[in-house]
């Protein structure tokens, strides 16, 4: 196999930026240029895009409330597997499983719908949350593109 077509096949891209909000908008760019050599479908990538959307902005309004950080995201695909990783070194979350919880949002004053990570959930085959108080939180996400499975050929 041709190193062109190995590198589609395996291939991982990392992108740091400041936690301002219109970054969120940055952050869904990039991830549509990624996926489309992965060449989805209009409702995988607006699926994903929202997904990375929520994760950013959680980085923004809960990770580092009130003051400016880095975000790191990185992508990487593996025959068809997209996998979405949006760190930041913010606030942590205390309770995972709470923050989990459709509605749950810990800034009610700042009219949060409290979706997040039920969005996230939804529009991706799977997302793991790992975060510790006062170091940061990590969002995992994977969702296959595509019909990447390779089909036995009947001859």
């Amino acid at each position: 196999m041709d190193k062109e077509k190995q590198a589609g096949l395996q291939e991982k891209v990392r992108v740091e930026f400041e936690s301002y909000s219109h970054n969120e908008q940055f952050a869904r760019v990039v991830t549509a240029v990624f996926m489309a050599r992965l060449n989805p479908t209009m409702e995988e990538l607006e699926d994903v895009k929202t997904a990375v959307s929520e994760a950013v902005t959680n980085c923004v309004i809960h990770g580092y409330e009130d003051r400016i950080g880095t975000i790191r995201m990185e992508l990487s695909c593996d025959h068809g597997q997209l996998t979405v990783e949006i760190k930041d070194w913010g606030m942590g979350i205390g309770n995972i499983d709470q923050a989990r919880e459709p509605l749950y949002t810990s800034k009610p004053s700042r009219e949060r719908s409290g979706m997040g990570f039920t969005f996230m959930e939804t529009f991706m085959d799977s997302m793991e949350v790992r975060s510790v108080v006062g170091e940061g939180t990590t969002v995992t996400m994977k969702k296959q593109i595509g019909n990447k499975i390779l089909e036995k050929k009947v001859v």
